[in-house]
């Protein structure tokens, strides 16, 4: 049975109500602010990839603060004495950036997760012997509280490389503090990120291979993530 759909009593046959009845979910859905959060290991690409989707969609870029941090050149120097204060500028760096997204309006991108933090970088620093237990349970279980604070993003994008693209990624934009990481820290590093991307159970997940897709290089790689986000934020096929 049809629906009446004005005050004159026009009515729309089902199939055609279903059709508008969609493509209103897909307008609203479009409209509501989201999260949106790029994750890779480093050199992967992520803030690129958050430039270029920000400029695309107009989106509100959130990046690392890797300038503006105190102790990542020390780190890379001397990883046993600084890892836990590393990893603790992170934490609270990630956390206000996310109390400031869930207090917007705006659609927001996201340059790496709270959730890299503690389940890559903090526990691979442990297993290396580059953080005390100690140090690690205190981090682990501060973590753990402030994750029942915040919401999972709507999307994730995992960036995944191997190690050489990654070496020859941080290679090209040449930053002093990054000449001294170890080729056994990367591999470790991506090891964490493929178990916790296999776990992932928080929300959406798009996986990335950038092995092979060179969106900073090829505009049809980039318009593939495009209209894969956009199936995955808006059923847009």
């Amino acid at each position: 049975m049809a629906i009446p759909i004005s005050e004159k009593g026009l009515t729309l046959k089902p199939s055609l109500r279903e059709f508008f009845i969609r493509n209103y979910q897909v307008m609203a859905k479009a409209k509501k602010p989201k999260h949106i959060a790029v994750a890779g290991n480093i050199g992967a690409g992520k803030t690129t990839l958050t430039e270029m989707l920000s400029k695309h969609y107009k989106w509100i870029p959130n990046f690392e603060d890797v300038d503006h941090n105190p102790y990542l050149m020390d780190f890379y120097e001397d990883m046993p004495r600084w890892s836990f204060n590393l990893q603790i500028f992170f934490l609270n760096s990630r956390l206000r950036q996310l109390v400031e997204i869930q207090k917007g309006t705006e659609t927001v991108i996201q340059d790496r997760t709270i959730y890299e933090d503690a389940n890559i970088f903090a526990p691979n620093l442990h297993e290396m012997g580059l953080m005390s237990k100690r140090d690690f349970d205190n981090y682990f279980h501060f973590f753990q509280t402030l994750k029942t604070l915040v919401q999972p993003p709507d999307l994730l994008i995992y960036l995944n490389a191997s190690v050489p693209t990654l070496v020859g990624q941080i290679q090209k934009r040449g930053r002093e503090y990054e000449e001294n990481i170890r080729l056994d820290y990367l591999k470790k590093l991506n090891e964490y990120y493929n178990k916790w991307i296999g776990d992932y159970k928080e929300g959406k997940l798009l996986i990335i291979d950038v092995d092979k897709n060179k969106f900073a290089e090829r505009e049809e790689d980039l318009g593939e993530i495009i209209r894969k986000v956009d199936a995955e934020l808006y059923g847009l096929f």
